[in-house]
């Protein structure tokens, strides 16, 4: 059977969030839905049809991404949801596959999403691309090394963060060039990120915010909420879950870390970060950051020639491969990829190949922390030429590793 797929229009918004409701298990507050409502772009959605039925969704947030050595507009998969009863029925693919050619008639070359379910994404050519550190630093043994980096201009100001909105704002729109993965926040999603009414606290308390600053303005700030607690002896043991902590300069991110750190009447801190976070370094004792690793932003090549034209690399290479790409055929051939530090060329051609690679390979690489050389040791990718996947695994590889830090 085929579901015929569209995007959907205003007034099919809630059967859409429907599905989206049923398929993740979780019911909105009403101002939830409005704010997601807010942030949906109708032209970019897609709806799978049972008769008059809506029984399949996704959606696409269009992200001006930071890549190495650049931005590119990003195709930020979002919503993707089947009924759970119309699975196994080729509902999914036919969306997936839809999006997909939907993303490379706009023009745009990359789409990444999280991933709810890491078996999923990978059928549809998406390769993990970035990580997350989970830590669950114990404040009592958090002291930084000697030499940690100070600035005696900097000061701490306590502020509302719905109070300080645009200094928020106009920090992170400063650092967001520095790291791959990270995207331009439209003002929608800055409203869902300071969004603290009793259903968004869930238990944690409310959003507090903490910046650094000089007589120049603010250097970086800290989101976070804390839950009280005290153990049997009366001794506090209360948690704080950051949010987020952006810093224009080391001296900054170092001192909120120690806001963060010596906050009275907490006893652990947690918070998601990048695995090249700084925070591994100043910290003394390592192993009291209690890391777990996760995967963070899956990334898709949607057009292998634009895509690996529109980033820079960190050696030169001249390398022929062999994608294979199953759902979409117009990357599956071979392609020469030439370049060095000022640019890149990837053109057709018809010879032998050096590296044989399926797609969702190269989207794990194309931010810049890829796993080519575990996957050729794994033998899911084939040399032809000796050297040739270290040598292209060092020209895509990129210093600060790519973590987006706010799921979409």
């Amino acid at each position: 059977m085929t579901y015929p797929i569209r995007p959907i229009d205003e007034a099919e918004w809630p059967a859409f969030s429907r599905v989206n409701e049923e398929a993740f298990g979780w019911m909105p507050h009403p101002k939830q839905a409005e704010r997601f409502k807010a942030q949906t772009e109708f032209g970019r959605t897609l709806a799978a049809f049972d008769g008059e039925q809506i029984v399949g969704v996704t959606g696409i947030f269009s992200l001006p991404m930071t890549v190495p050595g650049g931005r590119l507009p990003v195709a930020g998969v979002t919503a993707v949801s089947v009924l759970a009863s119309h699975r196994r029925r080729g509902v999914l693919s036919s969306l997936m596959r839809r999006q997909l050619a939907d993303i490379r008639e706009r023009g745009e070359s990359v789409a990444a999403l999280y991933a709810s379910e890491s078996l999923i994404y990978g059928r549809y050519g998406y390769g993990r691309a970035a990580a997350e550190l989970a830590l669950k630093v114990d404040t009592r043994h958090s002291a930084f090394v000697p030499g940690a980096p100070q600035d005696p201009s900097l000061r701490l100001r306590v502020a509302r963060p719905a109070d300080v909105r645009p200094e928020l704002e106009k920090l992170f729109a400063s650092i967001v060039p520095h790291r791959p993965g990270r995207y331009e926040r439209k003002p929608e999603f800055w409203t869902a990120v300071l969004a603290d009414e009793e259903y968004d606290q869930r238990g944690n308390g409310p959003l507090r915010s903490i910046l650094a600053e000089d007589d120049h303005g603010v250097r970086g700030y800290a989101l976070f909420r804390i839950k009280p607690s005290w153990d049997e002896t009366a001794i506090p043991d209360g948690t704080l879950k950051l949010q987020e902590l952006e810093a224009a300069d080391p001296a900054a991110y170092a001192l909120l870390w120690r806001s963060v750190l010596d906050r009275d009447l907490v006893s652990t801190v947690e918070a998601g970060r990048p695995v090249d976070d700084p925070l591994i370094a100043l910290v003394a004792d390592q192993r009291r950051l209690r890391a777990r690793w996760f995967d963070e932003l899956w990334v898709r090549v949607v057009q292998v020639d634009k895509a690996l034209t529109g980033r820079a690399y960190s050696a030169p290479v001249d390398v022929v491969i062999e994608v294979e790409d199953d759902v979409c055929p117009w990357n599956a051939r071979r392609w020469r990829l030439t370049a060095d530090l000022t640019g890149a060329e990837c053109k057709p051609v018809d010879e032998e190949p050096d590296v044989t690679l399926p797609v969702a390979a190269l989207g794990s690489a194309y931010l810049g922390d890829g796993t080519l050389g575990e996957q050729l040791g794994a033998g899911l990718l084939r040399e032809h030429s000796s050297g040739a996947v270290r040598r292209l695994a060092t020209a895509m590889s990129w210093s600060p590793k790519p973590w987006a830090g706010l799921t979409f």
